[in-house]
Protein backbone atom coordinates (compact mmCIF):
# COMPACT_ATOMS: atom_id res chain seq x y z
CA UNK A 1 0.00 0.00 0.00
CA UNK A 2 1.39 3.37 -1.05
CA UNK A 3 0.34 6.83 0.01
CA UNK A 4 0.42 7.95 -3.63
CA UNK A 5 0.92 6.29 -6.98
CA UNK A 6 2.24 8.64 -9.64
CA UNK A 7 1.38 7.32 -13.09
CA UNK A 8 3.94 8.80 -15.44
CA UNK A 9 7.63 9.31 -14.73
CA UNK A 10 8.48 12.28 -16.92
CA UNK A 11 9.12 15.82 -15.67
CA UNK A 12 5.74 16.44 -14.02
CA UNK A 13 5.56 13.01 -12.43
CA UNK A 14 9.06 13.21 -11.03
CA UNK A 15 8.46 16.72 -9.67
CA UNK A 16 5.34 15.48 -7.86
CA UNK A 17 7.16 12.45 -6.45
CA UNK A 18 10.05 14.62 -5.27
CA UNK A 19 7.78 16.77 -3.11
CA UNK A 20 6.14 13.66 -1.62
CA UNK A 21 9.46 11.89 -1.10
CA UNK A 22 10.77 14.88 0.80
CA UNK A 23 7.66 14.66 2.98
CA UNK A 24 8.70 11.02 3.70
CA UNK A 25 5.59 9.62 2.06
CA UNK A 26 5.60 6.23 0.33
CA UNK A 27 5.33 6.86 -3.39
CA UNK A 28 5.44 4.61 -6.44
CA UNK A 29 6.28 6.12 -9.82
CA UNK A 30 5.14 4.11 -12.84
CA UNK A 31 7.06 4.97 -16.00
CA UNK A 32 6.98 3.86 -19.64
CA UNK A 33 10.03 5.95 -20.58
CA UNK A 34 8.16 7.67 -23.43
CA UNK A 35 8.67 11.37 -22.71
CA UNK A 36 6.93 13.73 -25.15
CA UNK A 37 10.18 15.57 -25.96
CA UNK A 38 12.19 12.39 -26.58
CA UNK A 39 12.45 13.30 -30.27
CA UNK A 40 14.24 16.59 -29.56
CA UNK A 41 18.02 16.77 -29.59
CA UNK A 42 18.06 19.47 -26.90
CA UNK A 43 15.64 21.07 -24.46
CA UNK A 44 15.62 24.87 -24.47
CA UNK A 45 14.08 27.47 -22.20
CA UNK A 46 14.43 25.42 -19.01
CA UNK A 47 16.21 27.59 -16.46
CA UNK A 48 19.57 26.13 -15.50
CA UNK A 49 19.30 23.33 -18.07
CA UNK A 50 19.09 25.30 -21.33
CA UNK A 51 20.42 23.30 -24.27
CA UNK A 52 20.76 20.01 -22.38
CA UNK A 53 19.64 16.76 -23.99
CA UNK A 54 16.21 15.65 -22.69
CA UNK A 55 17.55 12.24 -21.66
CA UNK A 56 20.30 13.91 -19.61
CA UNK A 57 17.84 16.18 -17.79
CA UNK A 58 15.43 13.34 -17.08
CA UNK A 59 18.24 10.94 -16.10
CA UNK A 60 19.71 13.39 -13.63
CA UNK A 61 16.28 14.10 -12.14
CA UNK A 62 15.57 10.39 -11.71
CA UNK A 63 18.93 9.79 -10.05
CA UNK A 64 18.28 12.57 -7.54
CA UNK A 65 14.69 11.41 -6.93
CA UNK A 66 15.67 7.83 -6.15
CA UNK A 67 17.97 8.95 -3.34
CA UNK A 68 14.79 9.29 -1.27
CA UNK A 69 14.14 5.88 0.31
CA UNK A 70 10.33 6.16 0.30
CA UNK A 71 10.18 6.57 -3.50
CA UNK A 72 9.87 3.41 -5.61
CA UNK A 73 10.40 3.41 -9.37
CA UNK A 74 8.57 0.82 -11.46
CA UNK A 75 9.21 0.50 -15.20
CA UNK A 76 6.01 -0.36 -17.01
CA UNK A 77 2.60 0.97 -17.99
CA UNK A 78 -0.54 1.12 -15.90
CA UNK A 79 -3.28 -0.58 -17.92
CA UNK A 80 -6.21 0.13 -15.60
CA UNK A 81 -7.09 2.01 -12.43
CA UNK A 82 -10.18 1.99 -10.27
CA UNK A 83 -11.44 3.19 -6.94
CA UNK A 84 -11.92 0.30 -4.51
CA UNK A 85 -13.51 1.57 -1.32
CA UNK A 86 -11.17 4.03 0.34
CA UNK A 87 -8.25 3.22 -1.96
CA UNK A 88 -7.29 3.10 -5.62
CA UNK A 89 -6.07 -0.05 -7.34
CA UNK A 90 -3.74 0.17 -10.34
CA UNK A 91 -3.08 -2.83 -12.55
CA UNK A 92 0.26 -2.93 -14.37
CA UNK A 93 0.93 -4.51 -17.75
CA UNK A 94 2.89 -7.16 -15.82
CA UNK A 95 -0.32 -8.19 -14.06
CA UNK A 96 0.76 -6.82 -10.69
CA UNK A 97 -1.78 -4.73 -8.78
CA UNK A 98 -0.74 -1.78 -6.60
CA UNK A 99 -2.88 0.17 -4.14
CA UNK A 100 -2.68 3.75 -2.92
CA UNK A 101 -4.69 6.36 -1.06
CA UNK A 102 -4.26 8.89 -3.90
CA UNK A 103 -3.38 8.91 -7.59
CA UNK A 104 -1.46 11.51 -9.55
CA UNK A 105 -1.89 11.21 -13.30
CA UNK A 106 1.09 12.52 -15.26
CA UNK A 107 0.83 10.37 -18.37
CA UNK A 108 1.29 13.20 -20.87
CA UNK A 109 -0.26 13.61 -24.29
CA UNK A 110 0.12 12.28 -27.80
CA UNK A 111 0.73 14.67 -30.71
CA UNK A 112 -1.52 14.22 -33.73
CA UNK A 113 0.30 15.59 -36.78
CA UNK A 114 -0.34 15.93 -40.51
CA UNK A 115 0.56 12.75 -42.37
CA UNK A 116 3.12 14.27 -44.73
CA UNK A 117 6.01 12.09 -45.95
CA UNK A 118 9.28 13.10 -44.29
CA UNK A 119 7.64 14.74 -41.29
CA UNK A 120 8.04 11.93 -38.76
CA UNK A 121 11.81 11.49 -39.06
CA UNK A 122 12.36 15.26 -38.74
CA UNK A 123 10.03 15.79 -35.77
CA UNK A 124 11.94 17.48 -32.96
CA UNK A 125 14.98 18.04 -35.20
CA UNK A 126 13.87 20.46 -37.91
CA UNK A 127 10.08 20.17 -37.66
CA UNK A 128 8.70 21.56 -34.40
CA UNK A 129 5.57 22.70 -32.62
CA UNK A 130 7.01 25.25 -30.14
CA UNK A 131 9.00 28.30 -31.31
CA UNK A 132 9.88 29.21 -27.73
CA UNK A 133 11.61 25.84 -27.39
CA UNK A 134 13.34 25.74 -30.79
CA UNK A 135 12.99 29.06 -32.64
CA UNK A 136 16.15 30.81 -31.44
CA UNK A 137 18.48 28.10 -32.74
CA UNK A 138 17.13 28.57 -36.30
CA UNK A 139 19.16 31.79 -36.44
CA UNK A 140 16.48 33.95 -38.12
CA UNK A 141 16.53 31.76 -41.24
CA UNK A 142 13.52 31.18 -43.49
CA UNK A 143 10.76 29.41 -41.59
CA UNK A 144 7.51 27.72 -42.48
CA UNK A 145 4.19 26.88 -40.88
CA UNK A 146 2.42 23.77 -42.15
CA UNK A 147 -1.28 24.38 -41.62
CA UNK A 148 -3.43 21.76 -39.98
CA UNK A 149 -6.51 23.94 -39.52
CA UNK A 150 -7.48 27.47 -38.56
CA UNK A 151 -5.47 27.12 -35.33
CA UNK A 152 -2.39 27.49 -37.53
CA UNK A 153 -3.20 31.19 -37.92
CA UNK A 154 -1.84 31.73 -34.41
CA UNK A 155 1.39 29.97 -35.37
CA UNK A 156 1.70 31.90 -38.62
CA UNK A 157 1.33 35.26 -36.87
CA UNK A 158 3.77 34.28 -34.11
CA UNK A 159 6.61 32.61 -36.01
CA UNK A 160 7.87 35.79 -37.81
CA UNK A 161 9.43 36.76 -34.48
CA UNK A 162 12.08 34.15 -35.29
CA UNK A 163 12.47 34.56 -39.05
CA UNK A 164 10.74 35.31 -42.38
CA UNK A 165 7.74 33.01 -42.57
CA UNK A 166 5.73 31.15 -45.21
CA UNK A 167 2.34 29.66 -44.38
CA UNK A 168 1.68 26.43 -46.30
CA UNK A 169 -2.10 26.12 -46.36
CA UNK A 170 -1.97 22.56 -47.74
CA UNK A 171 -5.75 22.52 -48.12
CA UNK A 172 -6.26 22.67 -44.34
CA UNK A 173 -8.16 25.99 -44.36
CA UNK A 174 -8.52 29.23 -46.32
CA UNK A 175 -7.87 32.52 -44.47
CA UNK A 176 -10.64 35.11 -44.56
CA UNK A 177 -10.05 38.70 -45.63
CA UNK A 178 -9.30 39.91 -42.09
CA UNK A 179 -6.88 37.02 -41.56
CA UNK A 180 -5.17 37.77 -44.88
CA UNK A 181 -4.66 41.37 -43.77
CA UNK A 182 -3.15 40.16 -40.48
CA UNK A 183 -0.75 37.88 -42.35
CA UNK A 184 0.28 40.70 -44.71
CA UNK A 185 0.95 43.00 -41.76
CA UNK A 186 3.26 40.36 -40.30
CA UNK A 187 5.01 39.82 -43.63
CA UNK A 188 3.86 36.21 -43.91
CA UNK A 189 3.91 34.70 -47.40
CA UNK A 190 1.07 32.35 -48.32
CA UNK A 191 1.61 29.15 -50.32
CA UNK A 192 -1.55 27.41 -51.53
CA UNK A 193 0.09 24.61 -53.51
CA UNK A 194 -0.31 21.23 -51.79
CA UNK A 195 2.70 19.81 -49.94
CA UNK A 196 3.92 16.46 -51.22
CA UNK A 197 6.97 15.83 -49.02
CA UNK A 198 9.46 17.26 -46.56
CA UNK A 199 13.02 16.74 -47.77
CA UNK A 200 16.58 17.61 -46.77
CA UNK A 201 16.77 19.53 -43.51
CA UNK A 202 13.33 21.12 -43.72
CA UNK A 203 12.67 21.57 -47.42
CA UNK A 204 9.00 21.66 -48.37
CA UNK A 205 8.43 19.95 -51.70
CA UNK A 206 5.23 21.00 -53.44
CA UNK A 207 3.08 19.05 -55.86
CA UNK A 208 4.03 21.40 -58.72
CA UNK A 209 7.65 20.29 -58.32
CA UNK A 210 9.03 23.32 -56.46
CA UNK A 211 10.98 22.88 -53.22
CA UNK A 212 11.14 25.71 -50.71
CA UNK A 213 14.19 25.34 -48.48
CA UNK A 214 13.69 26.30 -44.84
CA UNK A 215 15.72 26.47 -41.66
CA UNK A 216 12.77 24.98 -39.79
CA UNK A 217 9.11 24.08 -40.15
CA UNK A 218 6.44 24.49 -37.46
CA UNK A 219 3.23 22.49 -37.05
CA UNK A 220 0.50 23.16 -34.49
CA UNK A 221 -0.09 19.61 -33.33
CA UNK A 222 -3.44 18.58 -31.86
CA UNK A 223 -3.06 16.60 -28.64
CA UNK A 224 -4.94 13.77 -26.95
CA UNK A 225 -4.19 12.10 -23.60
CA UNK A 226 -1.67 9.32 -24.16
CA UNK A 227 -3.50 7.06 -21.71
CA UNK A 228 -7.25 6.43 -21.25
CA UNK A 229 -6.93 6.15 -17.46
CA UNK A 230 -8.28 9.62 -16.64
CA UNK A 231 -11.41 9.07 -18.68
CA UNK A 232 -11.88 5.56 -17.29
CA UNK A 233 -11.66 6.94 -13.74
CA UNK A 234 -14.38 9.46 -14.61
CA UNK A 235 -12.23 12.60 -14.65
CA UNK A 236 -13.65 15.58 -16.50
CA UNK A 237 -12.05 15.97 -19.94
CA UNK A 238 -11.75 19.52 -21.27
CA UNK A 239 -11.13 20.68 -24.84
CA UNK A 240 -9.18 23.57 -26.30
CA UNK A 241 -8.39 24.51 -29.90
CA UNK A 242 -5.23 22.41 -29.49
CA UNK A 243 -6.97 19.25 -28.29
CA UNK A 244 -8.17 17.35 -25.23
CA UNK A 245 -6.78 17.55 -21.69
CA UNK A 246 -7.82 16.67 -18.15
CA UNK A 247 -9.54 19.48 -16.31
CA UNK A 248 -8.25 20.37 -12.83
CA UNK A 249 -8.73 23.09 -10.24
CA UNK A 250 -5.96 25.43 -9.09
CA UNK A 251 -4.52 22.69 -6.84
CA UNK A 252 -4.34 20.16 -9.71
CA UNK A 253 -7.26 18.13 -8.34
CA UNK A 254 -9.48 16.52 -10.96
CA UNK A 255 -13.26 16.12 -10.74
CA UNK A 256 -12.69 12.75 -9.01
CA UNK A 257 -11.82 12.91 -5.32
CA UNK A 258 -8.37 11.51 -4.67
CA UNK A 259 -7.19 11.84 -8.28
CA UNK A 260 -4.87 14.66 -9.32
CA UNK A 261 -3.41 15.42 -12.75
CA UNK A 262 -0.44 17.47 -13.90
CA UNK A 263 1.92 18.16 -16.77
CA UNK A 264 0.87 18.31 -20.41
CA UNK A 265 -2.01 15.95 -19.60
CA UNK A 266 -3.66 18.72 -17.57
CA UNK A 267 -2.92 21.78 -19.72
CA UNK A 268 -4.19 23.10 -23.03
CA UNK A 269 -0.53 23.64 -24.00
CA UNK A 270 2.65 23.06 -22.08
CA UNK A 271 6.40 22.78 -21.91
CA UNK A 272 8.95 21.31 -19.51
CA UNK A 273 8.98 24.33 -17.19
CA UNK A 274 5.20 24.28 -16.83
CA UNK A 275 5.26 20.51 -16.33
CA UNK A 276 7.75 20.71 -13.47
CA UNK A 277 5.84 23.53 -11.81
CA UNK A 278 2.50 21.72 -12.10
CA UNK A 279 4.03 18.48 -10.86
CA UNK A 280 5.42 20.17 -7.77
CA UNK A 281 2.00 21.70 -7.09
CA UNK A 282 0.29 18.32 -7.54
CA UNK A 283 2.72 16.74 -5.08
CA UNK A 284 2.12 19.49 -2.54
CA UNK A 285 -1.64 19.22 -3.04
CA UNK A 286 -1.57 15.44 -2.62
CA UNK A 287 0.40 15.79 0.60
CA UNK A 288 -2.13 18.32 1.89
CA UNK A 289 -4.90 15.81 1.16
CA UNK A 290 -3.05 13.07 3.03
CA UNK A 291 -2.74 15.29 6.07
CA UNK A 292 -6.06 17.14 6.06
CA UNK A 293 -8.31 14.97 3.88
CA UNK A 294 -9.82 15.68 0.46
CA UNK A 295 -11.18 19.17 -0.09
Amino acid sequence: MYDVIVIGGSYAGMAAALILGRARRNVAVLDTGLRRNRFAEASHGLLGQDGMAPEAIAGNAKEQLLKYPTVAWIDGAAVSAEETGEFFSVRLESGDVLSAKLLILATGVRDELPDVPGRAERWGKSVFHCPYCHGYELDQGPLGVLACGEISMHHALLIPEWGPTTLFLNGAFEPGEEQLNQLRERGVKIEREMVSEITGKAGVKLEDGRTIELAGLFVASRTTPSSPLAEELGCEIAESPLGLYVGTNDMKETSVNGVLACGDLARAAGNVTFAISAGALAGLSAHRSLVFGHS
